[in-house]
C-alpha cells in the first residue's frame, strides 16, 4: 500500500492519529521536501513518529518516482506532505504512477493553507481561482496571476495568493554546466509579493490601463499559519509592502466585495484600523 499522508500546517504533532498510524506501520516514510515546510525540521518529526524519514526533493519525485514506489505493492510506503496530500498536482501524478504499477493507494487528508486561510476571517466561498506569485529575475517577469487576481476582483472574489519557494535550485550557470551545486533556499514574503503587485500596477498604468487592483486595494498577509507565532495582518497593497511577518512560509490574499462580518473580523489584523476600514467600505459600496 501507497500512503499519502498530510502532515497539517504546524509542526510534528499536527499529524492525524490516522496518519500517525499508518506512518507508524510503514518499511519506508518518504517526507517531501519542496512544495511546503513545516516549522521543524526533519529531526523533530522522527523523533515524534519513530521513524526514520528519507528526504524526497522534487528531483526524486518527478524523475525517480518509480524508485520511489518500489516494492510498495509488497511492503507499506508512506509519503508525507505538508498540508494536504493534494495541496499540488505533482502528487495527483504519483497517485497515477501507483495505479499504472498495480499498487492500491490510501489518502489521509489534513489541513492545508487553502482551508486554513479562514483564520483571517475572510469566508472560504467567497474565495475565486487560487494564484502562485513567483519570483521575478531580472530577464523574467510574468504579470499572469495578476490578470488572475482582477478577474477574481471583478466577480467579487477574493484571491488567495501561493508565495514563491525556492528549494534545492541551482543557477543558470551551474546548470548549463551539469554542475549539482545548489543556491540557498529561498522564500517569498508578503513584502517582495506585494512589491512585484505593485510594479505591475504601474506597468498596467503606463500602457492605458485603468486596473482593477489598485494601490489602495486591502489585502490580507498571512505567515506560519498554523505555527504558534501565526502572524496576521490585513492593510492596503501599499502597506503590505512594509509590514514585517518574520520567518516563512507567507501567503497573501486580495480581497474582492466583503460582506461587513470579514470587514469586522479583517479589523482585528488591521496595520492601521482607520485605513483599513475606509478603503474596505469604498469597495463594499
Amino acid at each position: 500500500m501507497l500512503y499519502l499522508v498530510g502532515l497539517g500546517l504546524g509542526d510534528a504533532k499536527d499529524i492525524t492519529v490516522k496518519g500517525l498510524e499508518a506512518v507508524r506501520r510503514c518499511r519506508r516514510v518518504y517526507l517531501e521536501a519542496y512544495t511546503s515546510v513545516l516549522t521543524v525540521g526533519k529531526e523533530a518529526l522522527e523523533e515524534f513518529y519513530g521513524k526514520e524519514l528519507i528526504l524526497a526533493d522534487r528531483e526524486m519525485v518527478e524523475q525517480e518516482a518509480d524508485s520511489l514506489l518500489k516494492e510498495a505493492d509488497v511492503c507499506d510506503v508512506a509519503f508525507l506532505v505538508v498540508g494536504d496530500p493534494f495541496g499540488a498536482t505533482t502528487h495527483s501524478d504519483l497517485v497515477l504512477r501507483a495505479v499504472k504499477l498495480g499498487i492500491p493507494y490510501k489518502v489521509i487528508h489534513n489541513a492545508s493553507i487553502m482551508n486554513a486561510v479562514g483564520c483571517c476571517g475572510l469566508q472560504l466561498y467567497n474565495f475565486g481561482e487560487t494564484v502562485s506569485i513567483v519570483f521575478w529575475t531580472d530577464t523574467w517577469k510574468p504579470e499572469s496571476f495578476f490578470d488572475k487576481i482582477e478577474k477574481n476582483r471583478q466577480n467579487g472574489m477574493h484571491t488567495l495568493c501561493l508565495l514563491d519557494i525556492k528549494v534545492k535550485e541551482q543557477s543558470l550557470e551551474n546548470l548549463m554546466k551539469g554542475r549539482k551545486i545548489y543556491e540557498p533556499p529561498r522564500y517569498m514574503s508578503v513584502n517582495q509579493a506585494a512589491e512585484q503587485l505593485l510594479a505591475i500596477i504601474q506597468n498596467r498604468r503606463l500602457q492605458g490601463a485603468k486596473p482593477e487592483m489598485t494601490e489602495d486595494t486591502i489585502c490580507v498577509g498571512l505567515a506560519r499559519v498554523g505555527a504558534p507565532d501565526e502572524k496576521i495582518a490585513s492593510g492596503t497593497l501599499q502597506q503590505m509592502s512594509t509590514v514585517e511577518l518574520g520567518a516563512p512560509l507567507h501567503s497573501l490574499i486580495v480581497t474582492g466585495t466583503m460582506h461587513p462580518l470579514e470587514l469586522e473580523m479583517l479589523k482585528l489584523f488591521s496595520v492601521d484600523s482607520s485605513t483599513s476600514e475606509n478603503n474596505a467600505c469604498q469597495r463594499t459600496t
